[in-house]
């Protein structure tokens, strides 16, 4: 199989990350039903059989743990044990997979002709794959896997099977379930399904932990779970969530085991599946509902071309490291095991920060196309660039994002034009090419007469798509980018000013962008570190000052955070101007989402990404994070109460009048 070298010089010195192979080279000269067929023999945890099903569901119900759960869901509902531990069984019936090695075989066959259809390229590291291999005989491993599409986990179980690792128990949501036949195929291939909510439920939560601990402790097999909970819409990653991270860990905080690996995968796509879907989901297009019939109608995406797809696995995490003093382990023996308790504040914060850390390495492990790079210019320049232009500033920008670390695929040995002209062909139908100018097509529908309201949503769904990628690499760019507007907004040159501007923009994004809480500090000097290397600017005792030929770098960076400062800005605005003293919860996004299309439709606003919810839901967040809004409970509604002038405040902030004495939430 041909191996490929990607580069990513996070440091003055170029790094050469793992090689990668691309699997269907292989799949394309031999027999997929042969494939399918072939003897698989799975490298096991300590060489342990596991053990079937049906055991596996009894070892659950009988557990001391679930036991002691039913006593008091029995004490505190009234009815007799019997009948909630005939309840916990049902949930038990409805939740567990049926792992059947058939079932992987089928999956394996027909996966491996509809990849062979959809991708020129399915690219894996196999040192990673080499370091997985040998981490599952050593401890329970855990798969963290980035969640951009659907095909994720399909991918995942495809890989591990190709590879002979024992096959993941994957949660997933009841969605599926809705599927009817292919919600049991899944189940069959090791689907696990979970209810998308269940806070107050005491039974659920308990039969799902110990579902999950019990596999776990056994090495049953790998347990895999996407930490963002559900599939990023705009492939930025989501805020990690921490709930099944820390049922994954309390086995080693209690001593049950000595260690558990951490697998972080990240999966990248050239072109995504779901991409117009995504983007109409993001303007208020309701999600379509899983369904059999709805797959069989998808069959068409078969015909398109969706370039390459790559999957790096990254290096085993071990718990038992991480949590080294930080967290004493004692305080698990004051209680018996099997008594469940909720995590302490130290633990809570533990967790959260590992989780948002282990995204940090999902997005640096990320490969990085050509296309992300033209995305995010063409967004930048809404009215198109010449081949010429558009081929020379690619060019710049992709030595400033190797610069900054990106994992960039490019080419090897082949002109730049031609790359471009490669990934433009791929990416054709969100293009308009004529006479050497390109830009982003006008709309998705092009024989479609439009009223004024659907031509600005048929644009937006264009803008959305293109997006999408431009989000694929802001991790690169995004603290040089808070550090160039923070230089922009800042009266002075001097370093505490400007760390106060940068403070309080990192505080204002950070449900929008990962950034791990408390290292602002590091952020900060990560920015001036990457922006000095560069020759952007000079970091001096206490002055930060931009060198002659800094300009343009500094310009282009804030272009890729001025869509999200308007967006924010836009959301402010409405409430200030246009909200009610009854405004819902529920209400907000479709109002806010009517404000702006007014404001674009009026010629006032151009950001067409200010009408995406993700970007609403991430600013109402930040708003009522930072005390300038408030839930109120009226009945069975939630209503915002607006602190007007903390919100006009934060706009004006957003807008460039950041104070530098001290930081804004003081004076709020």
């Amino acid at each position: 199989m041909a191996s490929r070298a990607l580069y990513s010089p996070r440091h003055p010195m170029l790094k050469k990350r793992d090689d990668f192979e691309d699997i269907l080279e292989e799949r394309r000269r031999s027999s997929d039903l042969r494939y399918a067929l072939r003897c698989y023999t799975p490298t096991l945890y300590k060489g342990l059989v596991p053990c079937k099903a049906s055991m596996l569901k009894n070892i659950v119900l009988q557990s001391d743990h679930l036991q002691y759960v039913i006593k008091q869901v029995s004490l505190e509902s009234g009815d007799s044990t019997e009948c909630v531990a005939e309840e916990a069984s049902l949930i038990l019936d409805e939740m567990a997979h049926r792992l059947q090695l058939s079932t992987v075989r089928f999956f394996a066959f027909t996966l491996s002709k509809a990849f062979k259809r959809l991708f020129r390229s399915v690219c894996v590291n196999e040192e990673g794959i080499q370091r997985l291999q040998q981490a599952v005989q050593e401890h329970p491993v855990v798969l963290l896997p980035s969640h951009r599409s659907y095909m994720d986990f399909l991918m995942m179980s495809y890989l591990l099977y190709m590879y002979d690792l024992p096959l993941p128990v994957i949660a997933a949501g009841m969605d599926f379930m809705s599927m009817k036949f292919i919600g049991e195929m899944l189940r069959m291939s090791g689907a696990f399904f979970i209810r998308r909510s269940f806070g107050g439920d005491k039974l659920y939560w308990a039969v799902f932990s110990e579902y999950v601990k019990t596999m776990l402790r056994n090495g049953y097999a790998p347990i895999e779970f996407f930490l963002e909970g559900t599939r990023s819409r705009t492939c930025k990653s989501l805020t990690p969530k921490t709930g099944l991270l820390n049922i994954v860990m309390e086995p080693f905080f209690k001593g049950e085991l000595f260690d558990v690996n951490l697998v972080p995968v990240s999966i990248s796509y050239e072109r995504i599946l779901e991409e117009t879907l995504y983007a109409r989901e993001l303007l208020g297009v309701p999600k379509p509902k899983e369904s059999t019939s709805g797959l069989l109608k998808a069959r068409r995406v078969l015909s398109e071309d969706y370039g390459s797809m790559h999957v790096y696995f990254g290096h085993p995490v071990s718990v038992r490291s991480l949590a080294e003093g930080k967290i004493n382990r004692a305080q698990y023996n004051l209680l018996p095991r099997y008594i469940p308790q909720k995590p302490r504040i130290d633990t809570h914060e533990f967790l959260n920060d590992v989780a948002f850390r282990l995204v940090r390495i999902q997005e640096e492990n990320m490969v990085l196309k050509p296309w992300v790079l033209i995305a995010t210019l063409l967004l930048q320049n809404p009215d198109g660039l010449d081949l010429s232009s558009l081929t020379e500033q690619t060019d710049w920008l992709r030595h400033l994002a190797l610069a900054f670390g990106a994992f960039l695929d490019w080419p090897d040995h082949e002109a730049c034009s031609e790359v471009i002209s490669c990934s433009l062909a791929l990416h054709r139908h969100l293009l308009s090419v004529s006479a050497g100018h390109v830009q982003l097509s006008v709309t998705d529908a092009p024989q479609v007469e439009a009223t004024p309201e659907e031509a600005v949503f048929h644009r937006a769904v264009i803008v959305l798509s293109c997006a999408s990628y431009r989000n694929q690499i802001l991790h690169v760019f995004l603290r040089p980018a808070l550090l160039a507007v923070a230089m922009q907004s800042a009266s002075s040159n001097r370093k505490d000013d400007i760390y106060n501007c940068f403070n309080f923009l990192r505080n204002m994004f950070s449900n929008e962008f990962i950034l791990c809480p408390g290292d602002s500090v590091q952020d900060f000097e990560e920015a001036c570190y990457l922006l000095m290397k560069r020759g952007v600017l000079q970091v001096l005792e206490h002055e930060i000052v931009m060198s002659a030929s800094g300009q343009s770098t500094l310009t282009f960076l804030c272009s890729v955070l001025d869509p999200f400062l308007q967006g924010y800005q836009v959301v402010c605005r409405y409430l200030c101007e246009e909200t009610n003293e009854n405004l819902t919860e529920k209400e907000f996004i479709l109002a806010v989402r009517n404000f702006a299309l007014k404001l674009i439709l009026a010629g006032r606003l151009k950001c067409y990404e200010a009408l995406s919810s993700d970007l609403q839901k991430n600013a109402l967040a930040a708003l009522l994070r930072l005390k300038a809004v408030r839930k109120v409970k009226v009945g069975d509604q939630v209503t915002l109460k607006v602190n007007k002038i903390a919100v006009n405040s934060l706009e004006d902030t957003l807008g460039g009048n950041i104070p530098t004495q001290k930081p804004i939430l003081a004076r709020l």
